[in-house]
C-alpha cells in the first residue's frame, strides 16, 4: 500500500508527446502517474481539429518515420500512414517545377534534371550529401561543431540559385525561419531522417499520434483543463488555488513559465501562422508540397492535404498555406494577401477561407542542440525533473527522448 500511495505521487505536467512517453515508461516500471494538462485533451502541439468534414492539423506537421523514437514508441501500422513522395513542387516566376529524388522514386528522374532548380554541380553535390549522411551516425552528427545551415550549404558547394530556389523555402518551412540560422546539426539530423525514411501524416490527422500513446496507458490518470501557476520542490501549485504534494514532478512543458529560478532563463520560440482553404481543385496532383520560391512572398509552402488518404473528408479539396513571417500583419490582411499570392506564385484560384492557426510556440528557439541526455540531467531538483523537446533539439523525437529519460531518472529515484 505504502509503495502504491508514492506510484500515485507521481506527476507529469503536461500531456503533449514528452509527457505520454514519460507516462509510458512510468507505466511500463509498475507506477502510476498522474498527467495534468492545460487543455481538454492529451497532445500539446500535437493536434487535430474537424471543420466541415476536413482534418485541420494546428500547425502544417509531419512525422518522419524514420525517428528512431518513433520505431521504439509508436505503432506505425496502427497509424495507417499517408505518405509524402520523396520530393517537392516548386513555384517559381508563375511556373511549376517538380523534383525529387529518382533514386527512391523513378519518375522524379527527368522532372528534376530538367526542372531548372539548380545546376549540374548541384544535383551532384546531393548525391554526395545523400552518401555522407547515410553513412554518419545521428550520435556524430550532433557531436559537430555548429555553424548556421545556411553557412554549411555554402561551404557544401551548393550554389546561391539551387539555395534560394529549394533549400531556404523548404527548410525554412521545417525550421519555422527564413534566414537558415538554425544549427547545422539540425539540418543533418532532418535531411538523414528525409532520406532514410518517410514524411508521413496520419490517416486520422497528426493528433492521432498522442491518441495512441494515450489509448496504450493503462494505469495512468488524468487532471484536464487544470492550470499550473508554479511548480516548487515537492510541490505543485494549481491557478484554483489547490497545492499538489509530490517527491517526483516531471515538468513536460516550458519549465521557465512555472519555476521561479528558472525566469531569467526564460525559452525563446518560434511562431508561424497556418491557414486552410477549401479549393474546387488541386493543381498539385500528388502528395507533394509546394514551394514558393519568392523571397518576398508570406506563403512559405503549401500542400492540399486531399492527396492524401484520410478518415475524414470534406467535399472539395483541402489546401494548407504556412506563413512564417507574418510581417506584423493582422490576420484579415494576411488572409487576403495570402490568396493574392496563390493566384500570383501558384495559379490557385476560388479558395474559401476555412481556418487559421496562429502558434506563437511552435518550435523552441534553441542552440548548442544535443540529440541525447543522460537521465541525471534532467534532475532540476531533488524533486523534479525536466522532460519536452526544449531540453535537446525541438523534433518529435528530441520530446521522446527527453520524457524518457526523465522517466527514468524519477524511478532511479524512488527505486
Amino acid at each position: 500500500m505504502k509503495k502504491q500511495m508514492e506510484n500515485r505521487k507521481t506527476y507529469i505536467i503536461g500531456g503533449g508527446v514528452s509527457g505520454l512517453v514519460a507516462a509510458r515508461v512510468l507505466e511500463n516500471n509498475g507506477f502510476e502517474p498522474i498527467i495534468i494538462e492545460a487543455t481538454d485533451r492529451v497532445g500539446g502541439r500535437v493536434k487535430t481539429d474537424v471543420k466541415k468534414g476536413y482534418q485541420l492539423d494546428h500547425g502544417f506537421q509531419v512525422l518522419l518515420t524514420s525517428y528512431p523514437m518513433a520505431q521504439k514508441y509508436l505503432d506505425l501500422e496502427a497509424l495507417d500512414l499517408q505518405r509524402f513522395l520523396p520530393g517537392a513542387s516548386i513555384f517559381r516566376s508563375g511556373k511549376q517545377k517538380i523534383i525529387g529524388d529518382p533514386l527512391r522514386q523513378i519518375s522524379f528522374l527527368f522532372p528534376t534534371l530538367f526542372s531548372g532548380i539548380g545546376n549540374g554541380k548541384d544535383k551532384l553535390k546531393i548525391i554526395k550529401l545523400n552518401a555522407l549522411l547515410k553513412r554518419k551516425s545521428i550520435e556524430s552528427i550532433f557531436e559537430e561543431k555548429e555553424t548556421t545551415t545556411l553557412d554549411y550549404l555554402g561551404k557544401f558547394g551548393f550554389s546561391q540559385s539551387i539555395i534560394n530556389d529549394f533549400f531556404t523555402p523548404f527548410f525554412s518551412g521545417i525550421f519555422l525561419e527564413t534566414a537558415l540560422s538554425t544549427s547545422s546539426r539540425m539540418f543533418e539530423f532532418v535531411y538523414k531522417m528525409f532520406g532514410e525514411g518517410n514524411a508521413a501524416l496520419p490517416k486520422a490527422g497528426i493528433e492521432a499520434i498522442p491518441a495512441q500513446l494515450k489509448q496504450k496507458l493503462t494505469k495512468t490518470t488524468y487532471l484536464f483543463n487544470t492550470k499550473v501557476r508554479e511548480v516548487k520542490n515537492g510541490e505543485i501549485k494549481l491557478e484554483n488555488g489547490e497545492v499538489l504534494q509530490s517527491k517526483s514532478i516531471i515538468v513536460a512543458t516550458d519549465p521557465t513559465k512555472l519555476i521561479s529560478n528558472l525566469a531569467g532563463q526564460s525559452t525563446k520560440w518560434k511562431s508561424c501562422v497556418t491557414l486552410y482553404f477549401e479549393t474546387e481543385s488541386r493543381n498539385i496532383k500528388k502528395p507533394l508540397i509546394g514551394l514558393v520560391a519568392d523571397k518576398e512572398s508570406l506563403v512559405n509552402n503549401i500542400f492540399f492535404h486531399t492527396s492524401l488518404e484520410s478518415d475524414s473528408k470534406g467535399k472539395k479539396e483541402l489546401l494548407s498555406v504556412t506563413v512564417i513571417d507574418t510581417k506584423g500583419k493582422p490576420e484579415s490582411e494576411i488572409i487576403e494577401r495570402v490568396q493574392r499570392e496563390l493566384k500570383q506564385h501558384c495559379g490557385i484560384e476560388a479558395v474559401e477561407y476555412l481556418a487559421h492557426y496562429h502558434i506563437p510556440l511552435a518550435l523552441p528557439d534553441l542552440t548548442n542542440l544535443r540529440y541525447d541526455m543522460l537521465p541525471s540531467e534532467t534532475q532540476l531538483t531533488s524533486d523534479i525533473f525536466l522532460a519536452g523537446d526544449t531540453q535537446l533539439n525541438g523534433s518529435l523525437n528530441a520530446a521522446m527522448v527527453a520524457g524518457e529519460r526523465a522517466a527514468l531518472a524519477v524511478i532511479e529515484k524512488l527505486r
